[in-house]
């Protein structure tokens, strides 16, 4: 998947991405919240040697505080100062613990020394900086100040007491600390940072967000496009009939759901379906799906009325005996039909009942407890057979593939198969195992009808908007005729 097709998972999962990033931004502000502010107080030291002014002494003493600055730095946090600090300050902590609050830094090419404290209480961190930069001081004065050595005591002479030694001078350190900035507590704490951590949550939403559509998107292996369905199938989609929250309560695109894009949709599916096969028309065509639930029937019944009301003679058949529902659909009766004709007990016309002009069903009778092999017997193949003579299309309506059996068996009696794809619900195995079991027993498979589709809005039909919005166009008996001719080529010659 490029670049391309991730914005389009992204956007088509966008509540999952919009919950995330609303997680990471609470996440955020809870951070804001339950942090502990943290005040940093600042002050700097600047070393110097003892020299006199002369300018070669000078440059002499500057090279060597920027050789030992470095050296005193690391001396801050020294049990040698945090020791004395807190005893001074009173301080509810131990010399390490301070230690861990203490930081020095050397400017490059200076000789000043950059202390930082940090603490829970602003005016805290000033004192605590100030001490140490005091105390730090006269540490690192008392490390510089040269041992002097203990001379002998001089031998008593004969000729009396000898004179009192001068004492040697007091030794001094060659260099000194001196206090340029004093601490001074701070308004605003560095810790935590509001504008930092909200943006870090709603980064981490957004990257969370993406990976569990990314993750969600690899793991589920259901079709989302109709192109995908063809690239698995290598076969053409020759319908994609949109999802319609009305067609559980109305299944029939009649009445006024008649101009509606699932109407629309469906009178596609019936023009496609003619020009797929202009070459080879069947005339008996199963209509199949993988698993239950998949709109196969719904599509059977509809591709059934869509083809009466061009003009074709047509017959729809309920094959499914293991849940028939055609004649739920129709509002027929269910008792008499195809088992009734296929144990012998009556003839076609006898249980034929009439759904329109050019419409007639035949609904599946009495559920059998072997449709498998009343569907797979040669009786079945004659009934096909005689409705194939007396009808221009037959649309038999079957049971899913991969569950049972029954399809196997009465698909080869038919002329071709359209095989019924739910969007985002079946999976790509048993689409796949669907297809493959249709190729094994040598079905001709016209095509795909992808189901339940999500409709794409705005695009609609140049600027007069989609199908569903036309308005419903004035029966005309002139042009009707005209349109027969064109649209019985589905049959062939009788």
């Amino acid at each position: 998947m490029d670049l391309r097709g991730y914005l389009k998972v992204l956007a088509r999962r966008w509540p999952t991405v919009l919950v995330c990033l609303l997680l990471g931004i609470g996440a955020g502000q809870a951070a804001n919240e339950l942090i502990r502010p943290v005040y940093e107080a600042r002050t700097q030291l600047f070393v110097a040697t003892r020299s006199g002014v002369d300018t070669a002494e000078l440059n002499q003493g500057q090279s060597f505080s920027q050789a030992r600055v470095q050296s005193y730095a690391a001396i801050v946090a020294t049990r040698q100062v945090t020791e004395p600090v807190v005893r001074e300050l009173g301080l509810p902590t131990t010399p390490e613990q301070l230690a861990s609050k203490i930081s020095a830094n050397v400017p490059l090419n200076t000789v000043l020394i950059n202390i930082t404290v940090r603490d829970a209480s602003p005016s805290r961190a000033a004192r605590i900086a100030n001490a140490v930069a005091v105390r730090f001081s006269a540490v690192v004065e008392q490390l510089e100040t040269p041992k002097q050595a203990a001379e002998p005591a001089p031998a008593p002479s004969p000729a009396g007491p000898a004179p009192e030694a001068a004492a040697p001078p007091a030794a001094v350190s060659p260099v000194s600390l001196g206090i340029t900035q004093q601490a001074t507590a701070p308004s605003v704490p560095v810790s935590p940072r509001h504008l930092l951590n909200l943006a870090a949550g709603l980064l981490a939403g957004l990257l969370l967000g993406a990976a569990l559509v990314i993750l969600r998107e690899t793991l589920d292996t259901t079709l989302k496009t109709s192109e995908a369905l063809s690239e698995l199938t290598r076969l053409p989609v020759l319908g994609s009939i949109p999802f319609d929250k009305d067609a559980a309560k109305q299944p029939l695109a009649t009445g006024a759901a008649k101009h509606s894009t699932r109407a629309e949709a469906f009178r596609k599916l019936r023009t496609n379906l003619q020009f797929a096969q202009v070459d080879d028309r069947p005339r008996v065509i199963v209509v199949t799906s993988p698993v239950p639930g998949e709109g196969k029937t719904n599509t059977a019944a509809n591709l059934a009325l869509s083809l009466a009301e061009a003009g074709i003679v047509t017959c729809l058949v309920d094959a499914d005996l293991r849940r028939p529902s055609v004649a739920r659909t129709f509002g027929l009766v269910q008792n008499a039909g195809l088992t009734t004709v296929l144990i012998g007990q009556a003839r076609i016309e006898d249980v034929m009942q009439q759904a329109g002009s050019r419409l007639s069903v035949l609904t599946s009778g009495a559920v059998p407890p072997n449709p498998t092999e009343l569907l797979s017997s040669d009786r079945m193949g004659e009934v096909l057979r005689e409705l194939a003579g007396r009808y221009e299309a037959v649309i038999v309506d079957t049971a899913p593939l991969l569950p049972v059996a029954d399809t196997v068996g009465l698909a080869p009696l038919a002329q071709g198969a359209l095989l019924v794809v739910r969007a985002s619900k079946t999976g790509r195995d048993q689409v796949r195992s669907a297809a493959e079991a249709l190729s094994r027993v040598g079905v001709r498979t016209l095509g795909t009808v992808f189901s339940m589709a999500p409709l794409n809005k705005g695009k609609g039909y140049g600027a007069y908007g989609s199908y569903g919005d036309l308005p419903a166009p004035r029966p005309s008996g002139r042009r009707k005729e005209a349109a027969e001719p064109a649209l019985t080529h589905l049959a062939g010659d009788k």
